[in-house]
C-alpha cells in the first residue's frame, strides 16, 4: 500500500494519497459498498429493535440495548463493506493522522457543539416538532451510576467511532469520487437521514458537514471522530438531567 497520508489540507475532493491514481483503482469503496453498507444497517438496526421490543425490558435495561444497538449497526456496516472487496483499513481512512488534525478536530467539536443548540432550537421552531429518539437513552442512562456510565460509553465515546467509520470511512469515501460537493454534502443527506425526520435531523447536518469535510481534507477518520465524540459526550447526562 503506498502511504497516503499528508499533514497538509487537499484542495481536490480526494483523501491525500502519494498517488491518488492507484488508490482510486485498487482500494477505495464505491456504490457496492455504500448499498451492502446500509442494507446491513437498516437490517441490523430493525432486527435489533424489534428483538429489544420483544424481550419486554426494563426501562432502563431496555435503553441501554438500543444504545448497544447504535454501535453494533453501523460497525456491522462498516464490517460488510471491508468484506466485500477491499481487506484494507486504510483505504476506509483508518489512517494515522497529526496531532495538528486531532486538535483541529478538537475545536472543530467545540465550535458545533455550540451552534448545534442554537440548529434545534431554529428547527423546532420552524417545524414545530421537538420528538426525539434519544429519550431512550436518558432512560438507560436513569438507573444509577453504572447505567449514566454505560449510556455515556455507549452514546459519547462508540457511538462516534462506529459512525465515523461507516458513514465517513464508506459513505463520504466513495462519493468524494464525484468532487467535493458530491462527497460532503451527499454523505451528509445520507447521515442525517438516517437519524429521521425528528430534532436530531439539525445536529445529524452538523456533524456530517464537518465530519466529510474534515475526512476530505485529512484523508483520515480519526479528526471527525474527535468532533463526533465532542457532540454526543455530553447527550446522555444532560438528556438525564433535564428529566
Amino acid at each position: 500500500m503506498p502511504q497516503v497520508f499528508s499533514k497538509h489540507p487537499q484542495k481536490s475532493g480526494q483523501p491525500p494519497a502519494a498517488s491518488s491514481a492507484r488508490l482510486n483503482k485498487v482500494s477505495r469503496p464505491d456504490w457496492p459498498e455504500i448499498i451492502v453498507g446500509l442494507v446491513t444497517l437498516a437490517v441490523v438496526a430493525i432486527a435489533g429493535g424489534v428483538l429489544l421490543t420483544q424481550l419486554r425490558l426494563s426501562p432502563v435495561v431496555f435503553g441501554l440495548g438500543l444504545a448497544a444497538l447504535a454501535v453494533v449497526a453501523p460497525l456491522a456496516a462498516f464490517a460488510a463493506a471491508v468484506l466485500l472487496r477491499i481487506r484494507s483499513l486504510s483505504a476506509f481512512g483508518v489512517r494515522r493522522v497529526s496531532w495538528r488534525w486531532l486538535l483541529i478536530g478538537v475545536g472543530a467539536g467545540v465550535v458545533g457543539f455550540a451552534v448545534k443548540g442554537l440548529m434545534v432550537i431554529a428547527f423546532t421552531a420552524v417545524t414545530g416538532n421537538n420528538s426525539t429518539p434519544q429519550t431512550m437513552y436518558a432512560d438507560g442512562g436513569s438507573g444509577g451510576v453504572l447505567s449514566l456510565i454505560l449510556a455515556t460509553v455507549f452514546i459519547g465515546l462508540l457511538v462516534p467511532l462506529s459512525e465515523e467509520l461507516f458513514f465517513r470511512g464508506v459513505v463520504t469515501n466513495a462519493l468524494l469520487r464525484y468532487g467535493p460537493f458530491v462527497g460532503v454534502v451527499g454523505s451528509t443527506l445520507i447521515f442525517a437521514l438516517a437519524h429521521g425526520i425528528n430534532i436530531v435531523l439539525p445536529v445529524a447536518v452538523l456533524m456530517g458537514l464537518i465530519g466529510a469535510e474534515i475526512f476530505r481534507r485529512s484523508g483520515s477518520i480519526w479528526p471527525g471522530v474527535i468532533v463526533h465524540v465532542v457532540f454526543n459526550l455530553p447527550t446522555v447526562l444532560m438528556l438525564v438531567l433535564a428529566r
